[in-house]
């Protein structure tokens, strides 16, 4: 694919919301393309993230450990979903384990370029900061609508 195929995708991942051009140019620029064939793991859960990944082509499959320790999908992975997009502002280990449905290529967004980005473009961490903090919002709402379901019955007064 070329530079602008990449500009392009990366212009559409949430993430990158509100990036002008000149940005998603170096984040395109400062990453790097991976093929991943059929069956191959792109990362498995518990492994150091120090990147994040765009699906450019192909579909993988999202596992996550039950209490058993057994792999249960969890999600699917499609063209344009952002993989592990934490690695790239702090350090952390993979939560699922991304395993490839089908020849695969992702576009590979590591730390130290991202962050050499915000330095450059202190607007980055201020977006990045307001997409995180909706993010976690919605997340919140979800565990409320959730919690009437594991709350105990209420005693009955005798």
């Amino acid at each position: 694919m070329a530079l602008n195929d990449d500009i392009s995708l990366l212009s559409k991942v949430p993430l990158f919301e509100g990036f002008n051009d000149e940005m998603l140019r170096l984040v395109a620029f400062g990453s790097e393309r991976r093929t991943i064939g059929r069956s191959k793991p792109l990362f498995h859960e518990g492994a150091i993230a120090d990147s994040a990944f765009v699906v450019s082509s192909g579909k993988f499959n999202l596992l996550s450990r039950d209490r058993k320790g057994k792999l249960v999908p969890v999600g699917e992975a499609t063209p344009g979903d952002l993989l592990g997009e934490l690695a790239i502002v702090s350090s952390n280990k993979r939560k699922i384990t991304a395993l490839a449905l089908e020849d695969s290529e992702v576009i590979r967004i590591n730390r130290p370029m991202f962050r050499r980005m915000m330095e450059e473009y202190p607007e980055i961490a201020d977006m990045l900061r307001i997409r995180i903090r909706r993010n976690l919002g919605h997340l919140l709402r979800q565990v409320n609508s959730l919690a009437p379901h594991f709350q105990e019955p209420a005693a009955k007064s005798e």
